[in-house]
């Protein structure tokens, strides 16, 4: 794999991601600066999976910035919703004016799960796909996954998105009520950067 550093677009505008992937990288010596930072717009997200989504924000954000970018499509798709909201996580929580509103998605996805009956179930699962682009099109992709259910009320403040509805196989806690570096630890995004990192060499 081609070298990334010492510094990298991430192409977010999601500040509680933004962070957890300067987290992510900061032991690899990689400066990270968000798209919002350089005032690159956020490209319509037109592909059908997490990769295709992920690889042309890359794509965009390495055109414009001329730097290596690396962009995180990522959401939780619950199987009594058949996969949804999945590629559309964010656009559940956005308003008619574009504000996103992640109480108002959690209480959307609860109340169709309760729709769908008791039979349907709670399991649920976040996946992640990370596409890093370099300026001269050259781009490679990767993608984690993390199994759990989803409860109800929501629970913890520390996490973003839905994590707070989230309780991943084996866990008794939130996403959002974990500490931090619990999460890194086995988070599907968690899982995305183990791969990327063995592709670093």
């Amino acid at each position: 794999m081609k070298i990334i550093g010492p510094k990298l677009v991430v192409a977010t505008h999601n500040s509680g991601k933004l962070r957890e992937i300067r987290d992510l990288l900061a032991p690899h010596g990689i400066e990270c600066v968000g798209a919002a930072e350089l005032d690159l717009p956020e490209p319509e997200e037109t592909g059908n999976t997490f990769v295709d989504n992920a690889e042309l924000k890359a794509r965009a954000a390495a055109d414009l910035s001329g730097l290596p970018a690396l962009s995180d499509d990522s959401g939780l798709s619950v199987d009594a919703l058949h996969g949804m909201p999945g590629i559309f996580s964010a656009r559940w929580a956005e308003d008619e004016a574009g504000n996103r509103d992640f109480t108002r998605a959690m209480e959307r996805v609860w109340r169709e799960v309760e729709e769908a009956g008791p039979e349907a179930g709670h399991d649920a699962h976040f996946t992640c796909a990370l596409s890093i682009a370099w300026p001269d099109g050259d781009i490679e992709s990767f993608e984690g996954k993390v199994h759990g259910t989803i409860v109800w009320p929501p629970r913890g403040d520390k996490g973003f998105g839905y994590d707070p509805i989230f309780v991943a196989t084996g866990m008794d806690k939130t996403f959002a009520e974990i500490d931090p570096a619990e999460k890194h630890a086995i988070s599907h995004r968690a899982q995305a950067f183990r791969k990327l990192v063995a592709a670093l060499g």
